[in-house]
Order: C-alpha cells, then sequence, then structure tokens
C-alpha cells in the first residue's frame, strides 16, 4: 500500500520579504501549492524557485481564494501554512507520522504566536489571534465559507489535534498590530454591512468589556505583562471599530 500523499498550501498577497522563508520547511511535502491573490511584487518568481504549482488570480473574499488553492491540490492530505508562519521540523515530522495511519478527517494545529521575538502564549482568542486552527486534513474535509475576514469553515469528519505547535509571527510590533486591526476591522465591517449583522451600538459597546475580560482573564493575558493588555484591547475594540465603520464608512 503506498504512503498518503501531502501538498502544502500557501497563500499570498505581496509577500516576497517572507514568503521564502515560509516555504523553505515545506519541502518535506509532496506537492506544494501557491496561490498568488493580485500579487505585483517578486512572490511568483520566488514560489517558482521552490518549484511550486501557482494559483494566480483575484479574489475579493478570502474563503474564495483559500477554496482556490484547495481545489489545485492533488494529494491525500493538504496543510495550510500562512506566509508569516513556520514549519518546524518536529511537527514536518509529526504530520508525517500522522497522515500515514490516519482515518480522512482534521487535525488542529497548535500555534506559538509572536511579536516580533517575543513568545506570546496567553491571552489570544475572541477574534485576535488563535491557539490553535484545523489546518492539516484530507481532501474534502475542509471548505472556508464567503466572508472577507475570519471566514467560517465546514469541517467533515472527526477532530483530532496535533502536538507539535506551528511558530505563527502574528505582528512584527506595536505598530504592525494596530495596523492590522485597521485592516480587520475594515474588512469585516464590509461584511457587516453586507449581512446587514452589525448590531446595537450598545450591544458592541458591552463587547468591549467582555472580550478584554475573556482575553485578560479567563485566557489568562494578564500573565504576559504589556502584551496581554495589549491583546485584550484590540480584541475588545475589534467589535466597535467594526460597527462604526460599517456604519459611517463606504
Amino acid at each position: 500500500m503506498n504512503a498518503p500523499t501531502l501538498t502544502a498550501l500557501v497563500v499570498c498577497h505581496n509577500e516576497e520579504r517572507q514568503l521564502a522563508e515560509c516555504l523553505a520547511p515545506l519541502a518535506f511535502a509532496d506537492e506544494l501549492v501557491v496561490v498568488l491573490d493580485r500579487c505585483t511584487d517578486g512572490s511568483a518568481e520566488i514560489a517558482r524557485r521552490f518549484n511550486a504549482k501557482l494559483v494566480e488570480g483575484a479574489w475579493p473574499l478570502e474563503g474564495e481564494r483559500r477554496n482556490s488553492g484547495i481545489a489545485a491540490c492533488t494529494s491525500d492530505w493538504i496543510v495550510e501554512v500562512d506566509c508569516d508562519e513556520r514549519m518546524p521540523p518536529e511537527l514536518a515530522q509529526e504530520i508525517r507520522r500522522t497522515i500515514s495511519a490516519a482515518s480522512p478527517g482534521y487535525f488542529l494545529i497548535p500555534f506559538d504566536n509572536y511579536v516580533g521575538d517575543r513568545l506570546v502564549r496567553y491571552g489570544w482568542g475572541a477574534a485576535w489571534g488563535v491557539s490553535a486552527a484545523p489546518r492539516l486534513f484530507s481532501r474534502g474535509a475542509k471548505r472556508w465559507g464567503n466572508q472577507r475576514i475570519h471566514p467560517k469553515v465546514d469541517l467533515q469528519g472527526p477532530k483530532r489535534t496535533l502536538t507539535v505547535p506551528m511558530r505563527h509571527y502574528v505582528d512584527r510590533d506595536i505598530s504592525d498590530m494596530l495596523r492590522r486591526l485597521d485592516r480587520y476591522t475594515t474588512a469585516r465591517a464590509a461584511d457587516l454591512r453586507e449581512t446587514g449583522q452589525a448590531g446595537t451600538f450598545p450591544a458592541n459597546v458591552r463587547r468591549i468589556f467582555s472580550r478584554f475580560w475573556k482575553c485578560y482573564v479567563a485566557r489568562k493575558g494578564y500573565r504576559e505583562g504589556q502584551y496581554g493588555f495589549l491583546i485584550a484591547l484590540m480584541a475588545g475594540l475589534y467589535p466597535i471599530l467594526s460597527y462604526l465603520k460599517a456604519n459611517n464608512e463606504k
């Protein structure tokens, strides 16, 4: 019986600064697929150096471009890696061992989240970073939704979890974190305008405090000092800024 095959899938938009560093550790996969969404920099040339299969186009929704990448994968299993993530050798080995005997379905991969060079373990959540995500899955077991930001996913089969974390370089510094908040809330506002589900001003004000509490206290962000406070603050501001943009910007 032949061993199950594996595709590494990377989706990017003008990521020449960090794309090579992302792709290099993925050589363990049988196939490499890189989706180039409206890239105008050197991302395509970098991907070709790694013998990647390129999928080029323009997709207004995150889910659409990710689903286009999944459709281009030909292996039995797929592992999704974002450009700001790095695959440790230990995780690559665990993935190979796991799919050699696994039934179809999906696996959560845990994350080690970094701000700059600092590992920040606690406080992520409430639409502001995750501690694990379903990134390893068999063909047909995962499909992304149509939202612009944080698309929902349809998952098939049993949920299981790997043990070795992916390294995720979330933000370079505090300024980068603020820029990400601006991008995320702009995209979320567009989704809210389309669906008419922005909610009310008082409800979104209350979410400032409930989400801050969830990240800073329930998820132990206080253990990270000032970074834990910042993460909780960003999580609290995310819904109210999205609401305000949805109602006051075009």
